[in-house]
């Protein structure tokens, strides 16, 4: 674990706790007091102890419109269990809004999170984020500054309505612009649907990210039970907010922290919970992450282990029906983790004080089934998600089996490449393209050392010419990450990436490769002595940068199978 509050060895609350070093601590807490009243506190609120409140409001983030309700709901429930209550600001990640990528500023915003928990004085904190990237940050924050801290989520929106049509971000518009590319809809109608898919505060409808990291904060034992798939606009959003901050004050006076709650078991618990719900590819290089700040290492391995153990439970687009706020009614995450049951470490400790077993307890037991299907009728019977190793990826990719289609998971294809984003979209639509629907699309240099640091874009866009003639689905393969949102037969995270020379930085066009799911493999078919003639004569093609945070990012980050975290920012577990 990470250093200790300074203050760690002594009983010291509230603004005692961590005084600046004037070197005259009488003083310093003198000056502190003095200018605290300057912002209007009585004397006795002064010497409550201090729940901070990590605030990530932004105009740029559409996900975190509520944030300031929920900050002042959070501040409400401090104030009735007797704390004081003090919002600051951090970085806060709008996932469409941020260049090249959100995940380039996630190590950033843990950062941010970690030395203002740490840097300032209080007994616990309450962590308000939603958005995709942001709740992986601020749980990597929270367990590296080991405070007692809660999770609090924005909520996913409510679908909107288009044509007599149930629409929500964002499975819904790649849906609708596959149909635009394919000269289905022209764009008058695309122009109309876009005013039509995110219509209310909040993340994305669907089992995206953004959801995905809610459900697993809750797996984790990180967020209020039944909380993680409220809608934004639901009065119980804002009464889970204030409940949170009565959670906090407990969590600071029993000093419960991260690393007694994010353990190993709590960490396979969250695992079990991705694959349940059929929850996005990101969340393995999220959780690798959080895990990786407490010393845990999650074993690419191990989850095919549990992937084949595990049913597919939670029928949500962007592979079944149903949307969050469907989800909520149905039970929530609680009827996942009920479902669960006899496959769960129930004996993790969890931000209310209770272990999960005592949680699952005292739960009401309802559950919509055409939503939470029962564990012996599953959607599917094994896993969303599997790791792939083999020649192409020797420390592994990852495929959401549960959005792809079976009659790929066993094929050999000729490769099909693009060495760059940018070649990607100069090509992909160009009627003289030499690809048939039977071939593997390779894209290259999309990784985290690429230039385009590891965006979403693995949900490489079928070729113009073959969408036009009904082609929905093929395999496609690249270092990149993909949208929780999206599907597909996609191999994503390919470690190591083409930019720090790793084999798919070696394919050529014309190459065999073979895909096997029920192998676990993904090869490439070309002889080794073939592939040390293209490695001499391949040039570098990772981001250079000569100053600030993104110097610091191209020296420090890891690839995808150690969750693309700054290497000096993980916990040493042998420390």
């Amino acid at each position: 674990m990470t250093d200790a509050p300074n203050d760690a060895a002594d009983d010291a609350i509230g603004l005692n706790r961590g005084l600046t070093n004037y070197g005259d601590k009488d003083f310093a807490r003198y000056l502190r007091l003095s200018m605290a009243r300057s912002m209007g506190l009585s004397s006795s609120l002064l010497k409550k102890p201090v729940i901070g409140i990590a605030a990530t409001y932004s105009e740029f983030n559409n996900c975190h419109r509520g944030v300031p309700d929920l900050v002042e709901a959070v501040k409400r429930g401090v104030l009735a269990a007797g704390g004081l209550p003090r919002e600051f600001p951090t970085i806060s990640l709008g996932e469409p809004f941020l260049n090249p990528t959100a995940l380039v500023f996630r190590n950033l915003m843990a950062m941010d999170t970690e030395e203002m928990v740490r840097g300032q004085p209080m007994d616990a904190v309450v962590l308000v984020g939603g958005c995709d990237k942001t709740v992986p940050a601020q749980l990597m924050g929270a367990i590296s500054a080991d405070v007692p801290a809660i999770q609090v989520v924005t909520g996913p929106m409510s679908t909107g309505r288009w044509r007599g049509e149930r629409l929500g971000a964002c499975t819904d518009c790649r849906r609708f612009w596959g149909k635009f590319r394919a000269g289905e809809i022209d764009q008058d109608t695309v122009d109309e649907i876009e005013g039509n898919l995110a219509t209310t505060a909040g993340t994305c409808a669907v089992m995206g990210t953004a959801s995905t990291m809610a459900s697993l904060a809750e797996a984790l034992g990180m967020m209020l039970p039944g909380t993680a798939a409220i809608p934004a606009v639901h009065a119980d959003r804002i009464r889970s907010a204030e409940a949170s901050g009565t959670a906090a004050m407990m969590l600071a006076t029993q000093k419960l922290r991260p690393s007694q709650i994010v353990t190993e078991k709590a960490v396979e618990n969250a695992l079990r919970v991705l694959l349940a719900i059929g929850g996005s590819t990101n969340a393995i290089i999220h959780l690798t992450a959080i895990a990786g700040r407490a010393g845990i290492k999650v074993d690419l391995n191990r989850l095919n282990v549990l992937s084949d153990e595990t049913p597919v439970l939670v029928d949500l687009k962007p592979t079944g029906p149903f949307y969050m706020e469907d989800l909520y009614a149905a039970g929530g995450i609680g009827a996942v983790l009920r479902e669960l049951r006899p496959m769960l470490h129930l004996d993790v400790m969890t931000v209310t004080g209770q272990t999960l077993g005592e949680r699952l307890d005292a739960e009401p037991g309802y559950v919509d089934r055409a939503v939470v299907r029962a564990r012996e009728e599953p959607l599917q019977p094994q896993g969303g998600l599997v790791a792939l190793f083999g020649s192409l990826a020797p420390r592994g990719a990852i495929l959401k089996r549960a959005a792809a289609d079976p009659a790929l998971f066993e094929k050999e294809g000729r490769a099909v490449v693009f060495t760059s984003l940018e070649d990607l979209a100069a090509r992909i639509d160009d009627p003289d393209l030499d690809v048939t629907a039977e071939d593997f699309l390779v894209l290259q240099n999309a990784g985290p050392l690429s230039p385009s640091g590891m965006p979403e874009a693995g949900y490489l866009p079928i070729p113009g010419k073959l969408a036009r003639a009904g082609v929905k689905d093929m395999v496609r393969i690249s270092d990149a990450r993909m949208s929780g949102t999206a599907y597909g037969t996609i191999v994503l995270h390919v470690a190591p990436d083409a930019a720090s020379g790793g084999p798919l930085a070696l394919v050529r066009n014309g190459d065999r490769i073979r895909l096997s799911v029920q192998n676990r493999s993904i090869e490439l078919l070309v002889e080794e002595a073939e592939l040390a003639r293209r490695r001499a004569d391949q040039p570098d093609t990772s981001a250079k940068a000569k100053r600030g945070y993104a110097r610091l990012y191209r020296e420090q980050v890891l690839q995808a199978d150690e969750g693309c975290d700054l290497a000096f920012l993980r916990a040493d577990p042998d420390a």
